[in-house]
């Protein structure tokens, strides 16, 4: 028997905020206190969103404490702990245990593009490492390769505990096949603010969320009325914030994310970490027109 599935709502992909090349951890815990009051399922620190790449893995773990410090279980906290480096993620996972999570994501080891089989044992090591549930991150355009559907089903089956899929390809066609194939206990999440309702529309439950750092509220009102069957009032809110999801990608994630973060009030600085650097003047106008035209 498998386990009933526990993920559905919005998960927030936290930034992480930086002031003076340090994580500034009083703009972060004003950032989950906003997620937690926007009514969040989950939070999700050090993935993409919160710049682990050049994250130490000090800060690494302190911001993961920080944030299961800060939401004192009020939430489920999701650490990053995806590498292209088995032995690495695993030492991850156990820290970030140590750290008191409730579930780990893991996305796709980058750069050194593996096979599918490598994969499976890539994810099968790790979940031999750990009980905590595991969300798999598939996301093809920063990674080079997909977690492919059938590699999916084969960890599912063996281990149960790898129970979703933060689906970051693009392709309602591949939601389809991730339903079909692994069945409703198994979970499946958009990874993109701006297919959220196309992927619920063919069995995704939910969304791990960028813009939900800025905008909880509406979008946990979204996902909770498609969930209810309120198809229009879904999409009402869906097409009114369909700008923001693609200005908050107009430049590399995080950039303009921290700076619609930091223009209203919830982190103190828009700062990102080399190579990633702020954004340009005509980027941040438009930006800026599109966050007045939501206020």
């Amino acid at each position: 028997m498998k386990k009933t599935h526990i993920f559905s709502g919005v998960y927030t992909a936290l930034a992480t905020p930086f002031t003076n090349d340090r994580v500034d951890y009083d703009s972060l815990e004003r950032l989950i206190q906003h997620q937690l009051e926007g009514g969040v399922r989950g939070l999700v620190p050090v993935g993409t969103t919160g710049e682990s790449p050049t994250l130490s893995h000090a800060e690494h773990i302190e911001v993961v404490r920080a944030t299961v410090r800060t939401s004192a279980g009020r939430v489920p906290v999701y650490a990053g702990a995806g590498s292209n480096a088995t032995s690495e993620a695993i030492d991850l996972v156990k820290q970030a245990e140590s750290a008191g999570v409730d579930g780990l994501l893991l996305v796709a080891p980058y750069y050194n593009k593996p096979s599918q089989e490598g994969l499976f044992q890539h994810f099968s090591a790790i979940a031999s490492a750990t009980r905590l549930p595991i969300i798999l991150y598939s996301i093809p355009s920063r990674c080079g390769i997909e977690i492919g559907v059938d590699t999916t089903a084969r960890l599912y089956e063996q281990f149960p505990h790898v129970c979703c899929m933060k689906a970051a390809e693009g392709s309602c066609e591949k939601v389809v096949d991730y339903v079909r194939m692994l069945g409703n206990d198994f979970t499946v999440l958009s990874g993109d603010d701006a297919l959220t309702l196309p992927f619920m529309s063919v069995g995704a439950r939910g969304v791990i969320s960028v813009a939900s750092n800025l905008v909880p509220a509406p979008l946990v009102q979204m996902v909770a009325n498609f969930a209810d069957g309120d198809i229009g009032m879904a999409q009402a809110t869906f097409l009114r914030f369909f700008p923001l999801f693609k200005n908050l990608f107009a430049e590399p994630n995080p950039v303009p994310l921290k700076h619609a973060l930091q223009k209203a009030g919830i982190i103190a600085s828009a700062e990102v970490r080399l190579p990633l650097c702020g954004l340009m003047e005509s980027t941040q106008k438009q930006l800026d027109a599109c966050l007045a035209e939501l206020a």
